[in-house]
Order: C-alpha cells, then structure tokens, then sequence
C-alpha cells in the first residue's frame, strides 16, 4: 500500500533526563507521519475538518525496539494497511539516523461527519487521491 517518509530530529524538550526520548512523543511521531501523508496527496486534516469530516484514533499500538535520544534524526515511515472505508489503518516504522529501528507501531481512525458525530465513510477525494 501506499506509504510516505517524513523526518524529524529530537528536541531536547522530547526527551527525559537521561536525554531518551520519552514513551508519549511517540503518538505525535505517529501524528506527524500521518498528517505529512496526508498532505502528499494534497488533502490536510484543515480541509477535512472544513469539509466536515474529523479522524479520531480509536487504537494506537506501539513496540518499542531502542531508545532514540537527543538530537536523533528521525524517519518516520508511515504505511496505509488497506484501502480505507469507515475507518483507516497505519503501520508504522520509525529508524534513527543509522537506520536502525527504533520502534514500531500501528494507529486506526474512524472517520466521523462532525455535525453528527456518527461514523461515515471514507471522503471520495481521498480515495482519488489514492487511486482507489
């Protein structure tokens, strides 16, 4: 499926004491990687939203393999499972700068319209925009 890279380096605001990087930025790691997807399809949670349509995380996964620390630079490669319908699945790999895994982990989404707060399907120019 299709999948995006995106790069950061580690903030010493992302990091605890011992200079690692602490457990919780990895949901915004994640975050990062999807909105950054988004965009290179030229769609942005902006416009969703301005259209109506928001995308909760209904579960968030995360194995972590080795500490990233300080000043790491980051790749962020986010992968779409299967083509999205109500909901949209992610997995995702994250290698430091020697390409060594980091971590691993995996997000799914539910689209809701946000006049309703019900469930709804998959915007059509998304799925253009993937060639579904």
């Amino acid at each position: 499926m299709k999948s995006y890279l995106t790069k950061t380096r580690i903030r010493y605001s992302e990091t605890d004491q011992m200079r690692v990087v602490y457990h919780g930025n990895y949901a915004q790691f994640f975050e990062l990687g999807r909105t950054e997807w988004l965009r290179s399809l030229g769609v942005t949670y902006k416009d969703m939203e301005t259209k109506g349509i928001m995308l909760p995380v209904i579960s968030l996964n995360c194995n972590f393999i080795k500490s990233a620390l300080y000043d790491d630079v980051l790749t962020i490669k986010t992968i779409l499972k299967k083509q999205p319908m109500v909901k949209i699945e992610f997995d995702y790999e994250i290698t430091n700068q020697n390409d060594e895994l980091i971590c691993t982990g995996s997000t799914a989404l539910v689209f809701v319209n946000s006049k309703t707060m019900k469930p709804t399907r998959c915007p059509d120019y998304l799925l253009k925009g993937l060639g579904f």
